[in-house]
């Protein structure tokens, strides 16, 4: 059999820092289904790439400020 380790309460060392996920969030589904409707248009109609793009950028737009904010809000050490 393995040798095994056992470590008690007490030797544990605490975690070094805190670990930052960020929060959940539509915007990347949203930004995927403005580009599908991009893509579909280029074999339906040109003004539903029109649309798919415009659903697209301000997707994108919206999901880099949302980043943005949450990153000002972590402590400096990170």
């Amino acid at each position: 059999m393995a040798d095994e380790v056992r470590v008690s309460d007490a030797e544990a060392e605490p975690a070094g820092e805190a670990i930052h996920l960020p929060g959940p969030s539509y915007l990347p589904v949203l930004t995927a289904f403005g580009t599908t409707i991009a893509v579909v248009g280029v074999v339906i109609a040109w003004w539903l790439i029109v649309i798919g793009g415009l659903i697209a950028i301000v997707a994108i737009y919206l999901w880099i400020r949302e980043t943005r904010e949450e990153i000002s809000e972590l402590p400096l050490e990170h």
